[in-house]
């Protein structure tokens, strides 16, 4: 589908800031869960995957930083003691081999954490193109169904006209037929002829 103009979807939203979909209620409210497509509850849960990831990452790499901190901070502290001390030993001995684990963690963290904005914003890309999509389709049917609605309503407008003013001309004739009958026969007679024709009567 395309814009107006033959402006593409993919064209249209490249490079523009746009929310995070899936924490935006207004997009919920647009697509409530049984009416989402099976293609738009991938995007979907691919996006917050990828959230959910970057928020692990920064937790698990606040985590790493303080054990990093504090196995510096036992070497620091064990430096000054007696080399006799086994304990002092191992974790002069340890802590650099866990420290150097630690970095070369942190640093393949670094790395996912810098590419992982890149690829929200790409599947958030593709979720607003997708529900583009979506919303410019119900979009076109609902102004056509609006405007059959519309003809509709105004076709039933011109049709009541007439049956008010059909039903107004019958009512006058309806009147105009007693007001000579009464002239003619008189009340009482009326009366007689009038419940002779009632439908219990008939």
């Amino acid at each position: 589908m395309r814009l107006h103009g033959g402006l593409n979807f993919h064209k249209a939203f490249k490079g523009k800031k746009i929310p995070i979909l899936t924490l935006d209620e207004r997009w919920y409210e647009l697509f409530p869960q049984h009416e989402k497509p099976n293609h738009i509850k991938e995007i979907e849960c691919q996006l917050n995957d990828l959230l959910k990831r970057q928020g692990k990452l920064v937790n698990d790499m606040k985590d790493l930083k303080n054990l990093k901190s504090q196995l510096m901070k036992e070497i620091i502290e064990n430096m000054e003691v007696s080399e006799d001390s086994s304990n002092s030993y191992k974790i002069l001995e340890k802590n650099p081999k866990y420290i150097k684990e630690i970095s070369e963690k942190m640093a393949d963290m670094d790395e996912e954490l810098a590419n992982l904005p890149y690829r929200i914003k790409e599947t958030n890309e593709k979720l607003i193109v997708e529900s583009a999509k979506i919303w410019y389709q119900v979009l076109e049917e609902n102004n056509q169904e609006i405007g059959d609605i519309s003809q509709w309503i105004d076709k039933t407008r011109n049709e009541l006209k007439e049956k008010l003013l059909q039903k107004q001309d019958m009512e006058i004739k309806n009147s105009q037929i007693y007001t000579y009958m009464h002239d003619l026969l008189g009340p009482d007679l009326v009366q007689i002829l009038d419940d002779s024709f009632k439908p219990d009567n008939k």
